[in-house]
């Protein structure tokens, strides 16, 4: 099923057939092409390309390997919280092996100490503040900042990733939440789109609600499973790593967690 937020080469098959640009990415512009041409063909204008869609458009959809993922196993190792919300998206979200649910396993559960931290932390004192930021709190600023959450965020995050400036407050609004840190108002758009939620009018619902959800879509988004498809050595827990943190920040530990998680689900 592809809609908005979802990306890949079926989302280029797409757009292909429906004669736009084809960069793999559905936005507003396939949305609307698509509900034109559903319009077109007597089917339900909802923007969404299931299989009758796609079928009719004589795009082929790819057989997926799947086999039953084991988070019974997972009990007493991560939050019954987080079992129960992976067995309810790991279809939706791509979850189609245990390896690839030990590969997502270790990177969140590294990321949020333990599914702990499902809210970021911005609580910064002024040496924090100038270590942490230095390019947003130069010289004494951060002394009229210091241990204000909304105040720094709102500074660091603000007029960047969809967000209004300073003043607006959007930064502190769409701070970092979830296993995984959803920042910024674009991303809570493309997250709520593909949930079908509002997420800008509600983005507490991140934490609360679909903090591992948040955490699987990034992974799609990124087209991280692929990745995670390759294999179980120390080399892929990099390459895993790095699309995720932007470096190797934890490594030791992502490959620690990795080789437990993939140990119990194996």
């Amino acid at each position: 099923m592809l809609k908005i937020g979802s990306q890949g080469n079926l989302v280029k098959q797409l757009q292909e057939k429906l004669g736009i640009t084809a960069d793999g990415a559905f936005g507003p512009g396939t949305d609307k092409a698509l509900k034109e041409w559903q319009t077109k063909n007597g089917l339900t204008a909802d923007g969404v390309a299931g299989e009758t869609t796609l079928s009719k458009m004589g795009i082929q959809i790819p057989v997926v390997v799947k086999e039953t993922l084991k988070t019974e196993k997972l009990k007493g190792h991560v939050p019954d919280t987080v079992v129960n919300e992976i067995n309810s998206i790991a279809e939706k979200f791509g979850i189609t092996t245990n390896l690839r649910l030990a590969h997502f396993l270790a990177q969140c559960a590294h990321e949020s100490g333990n599914f702990k931290a499902v809210s970021e932390n911005l609580n910064y004192s002024k040496d924090g503040l100038m270590r942490v930021f230095p390019k947003y709190f130069p010289g004494t600023l951060a002394e009229s900042y210091a241990n204000q959450p909304e105040k720094i965020a709102s500074r660091v995050y603000g007029s960047r990733m969809g967000n209004g400036d300073e003043a607006s407050k959007e930064g502190f609004k769409f701070r970092g939440r979830g296993v995984l840190q959803t920042t910024g108002k674009n991303n809570y758009k493309l997250l709520g789109d593909f949930l079908g939620v509002d997420l800008i009018s509600n983005p507490d619902l991140v934490a609360t609600t679909y903090p591992v959800s948040s955490a699987a879509f990034f992974f799609t988004s990124n087209k991280l499973w692929n990745i995670c498809d390759e294999g179980t050595t120390d080399e892929i827990v990099t390459k895993v790593t790095k699309r995720v943190n932007g470096g190797i920040l934890g490594l030791d530990h992502r490959i620690k967690e990795f080789k437990k998680f993939y140990k119990l689900l194996a």
